[in-house]
C-alpha cells in the first residue's frame, strides 16, 4: 500500500462538522489530506492541519488550491444517439414542454449501433470527471423494448454501479398504456434486473406520456419484488402524487420536486426520501424553479444532479448546477455544495462517498480557487476537476489563481 500526503490546500471541504470549523461542510484551512492507495482502491486515511500531517511515501502540492468532495451525480441518462438542439431553440421561443421529445431520442438510441452508443457514452463520462464528478448515476429509458433497455443498462454497468432500469419512461408511441406496464413490469424488468441496482418511473399525470399514480405503483412493486431500489420522477410539471408515492414506499430519492405542495414538503421532512433538484431542467425548459428554500427550512434532505439528458438538461457541469443553486434556488453556496455532494451520496444511500474522513473513498476534487464559494461566485468557468491521486514523489499542482 502507498500513501499520498496532499498539501497545499488553502480550503479542505470534508462534509464532516467534526473534522473541521463545525459547520456543515467541516472546513478545513490550510490542510492536508492523506491518502492510501491499495488493491480495494483509494482511501482517506487521515485528514487535518498540514501542520500535523504525518509522513507518507508520496506528496502533491496543491499550490494553495480548494479540495471538495467528488460530485456526485445522482440522476443522469447517459446512454443514447442523437441531438435535439431544434427541439431547445423551439422551446426558447415558446414551445412548451410535455416529455413527448423522449420518442425522439428513443428512435435514433435504438438505431445507433452498441459499439457507438459505448463511444459516446466513453466522452460524457470522460466529461464528468474533467468537471469534478466521482460518482454518476446513469439511467435507461431511451430504448423502451426488451433487448434496447437490457443494451442499455449493461452499458451503463460497465462505468458505474449506479444503475437505473428506466423503461418506464414514458408510453412508446402506438403501445396501449396497460401492456406496456405489463411488459415493463415482466418480460423487460425480468431482462434489466441483472444489470440494475435501482428501478424508477416517471409519474406525471400532467403529462400524456408518462405514467399516472396507479400504473407507477404496479412499476416500483415490480422493481421490489425483483430487489431494486425504488426511485422516482415526481412533479415535475405539476403537483402530482409522485412524491407521496416515492415517500410512502420509502424511495431513496424523487427528482424534480418543480411543484410541491405543503404536505408534500412536510412528507419529505419526515422521511428518509431525499429531494434531488434537477435546475438544468428548468434552465433549459423556462419552467419554474423548485424552492429548495421551503424544502430546507422544514428540514428535508436536498441533492442537486445535472438531469444531463439531450433534451431537457444537456449538462453535464455539477458546477453550473450549483450556481443554478444559488442563483435561482434560493440556496447558499455552502448548502448547495453540501447537496451536489453529501446530498447525491444519500440520494444513492451510499455512505462512503460525498464525505472527507478517514475510511471513506479518495474522491476528490480540487478547484482552481482558494474557496468553494468561487464554484457559484466564477459561473461557468471550468475551476473543477477530479483529483487523480498518483504514487509520484513530491508534485506539485501549480499556483492557484487568486
Amino acid at each position: 500500500m502507498t500513501a499520498t500526503l496532499i498539501t497545499g490546500i488553502a480550503e479542505l471541504v470534508t462534509n464532516d462538522p467534526a473534522a473541521g470549523d463545525g459547520s456543515p461542510l467541516g472546513i478545513v484551512t490550510d490542510a492536508a489530506v492523506v491518502v492510501d492507495e491499495g488493491a480495494g482502491g483509494s482511501r482517506i486515511a487521515w485528514v487535518g492541519s498540514r501542520t500535523r500531517a504525518p509522513a507518507a511515501d508520496a506528496r502533491t502540492d496543491l499550490g494553495g488550491r480548494a479540495v471538495v468532495p467528488g460530485f456526485v451525480d445522482a440522476h443522469t441518462h447517459l446512454v443514447f444517439a442523437g441531438d435535439r438542439s431544434a427541439e431547445f431553440a423551439a422551446r426558447m421561443a415558446g414551445t412548451r414542454y410535455d416529455g413527448g421529445g423522449i420518442a425522439t431520442t428513443v428512435a435514433t438510441t435504438r438505431a445507433a449501433s452498441e459499439g457507438t452508443l459505448r463511444a459516446l457514452l466513453a466522452e460524457r463520462i470522460a466529461e464528468l470527471r474533467r468537471q469534478g464528478t466521482t460518482t454518476v448515476e446513469i439511467k435507461s429509458g431511451y430504448g423502451l423494448t426488451v433487448a434496447d433497455e437490457r443494451r442499455a443498462l449493461r452499458l451503463a454497468a460497465e462505468v458505474t454501479t449506479e444503475t437505473t432500469f428506466l423503461g418506464a419512461h414514458v408510453v412508446p408511441p402506438g403501445s396501449a398504456r396497460g401492456e406496456y406496464v405489463d411488459l415493463v413490469t415482466g418480460d423487460m424488468l425480468a431482462a434489466c434486473a441483472p444489470d440494475a441496482r435501482w428501478i424508477d418511473v416517471f409519474c406525471e399525470p400532467a403529462s400524456p406520456h408518462a405514467f399516472d399514480g396507479d400504473e407507477a405503483r404496479t412499476v416500483l412493486a415490480a422493481g421490489r419484488a425483483a430487489g431494486l431500489g425504488l426511485r422516482v420522477h415526481g412533479n415535475q410539471l405539476s403537483a402530482g402524487p409522485g412524491v407521496a408515492l416515492a415517500v410512502e414506499l420509502d424511495a431513496a430519492s424523487v427528482d424534480h420536486c418543480t411543484h410541491l405542495t405543503g404536505a408534500d414538503v412536510d412528507a419529505l421532512a419526515s422521511s428518509g426520501t431525499v429531494a434531488t433538484l434537477l435546475p438544468g431542467v428548468e434552465f433549459s425548459t423556462r419552467s419554474p424553479y423548485p424552492d429548495a428554500r421551503a424544502l430546507l427550512d422544514a428540514g428535508a434532505t436536498v441533492a442537486l444532479a445535472t438531469d444531463c439528458n439531450p433534451g431537457t438538461s444537456y449538462t453535464s457541469s455539477m458546477a453550473f448546477v450549483i450556481a443554478l443553486a444559488v442563483r435561482e434556488l434560493g440556496m447558499t453556496p455552502a448548502e448547495a455544495l453540501r447537496s451536489a455532494t453529501a446530498g447525491g451520496a444519500l440520494a444513492l444511500r451510499r455512505t462512503d462517498i460525498g464525505v472527507l474522513a478517514p475510511g471513506k473513498r479518495a474522491d476528490l476534487t480540487v478547484l482552481d480557487a482558494p474557496s468553494h464559494v468561487h464554484l457559484a461566485y466564477r459561473p461557468g468557468v471550468p475551476l473543477a476537476r477530479t483529483l487523480e491521486v498518483g504514487g509520484t514523489p513530491s508534485r506539485r499542482a501549480g499556483p492557484a489563481p487568486g
